[in-house]
């Protein structure tokens, strides 16, 4: 079963862009590289961004976590954060059509 991340991001309004462009940046490589990678998106508010992903399983995870592309984001990502990432595991709740009631 595939598993899905919700990642929120809150960058200090000065580093907005710097943090939007470090993600601009992994956001191909993780496409291309990270095998097992079904989802990872950009999503944006006023005062947060929002990674949703979605793994192929826990190895696809966790390999993730470990790969270059990560190593970048995070090291991109120092000192540009009003806060820590805040990062949730979903367990799928499907309801309605098999294609709009799940990701």
């Amino acid at each position: 079963m595939s598993i899905v991340i919700v990642a929120t991001i809150r960058p200090r309004p000065e580093t907005r862009a710097d943090v939007i462009a470090a993600l601009e940046r992994v956001i191909p490589r993780v496409h291309a590289e990270d095998a097992g990678c079904e989802l990872y998106a950009l999503h944006e508010a006023p005062d947060r961004l929002v990674m949703v992903e979605k793994w192929a399983d826990q190895a696809a995870l966790d390999a993730h976590s470990r790969s270059d592309a990560f190593r970048q984001l995070t090291a991109d990502l120092d000192g540009k954060l009003a806060d820590r990432l805040e990062v949730h595991t979903l367990d799928p709740h499907p309801a309605g059509t098999a294609q709009q009631g799940t990701l």
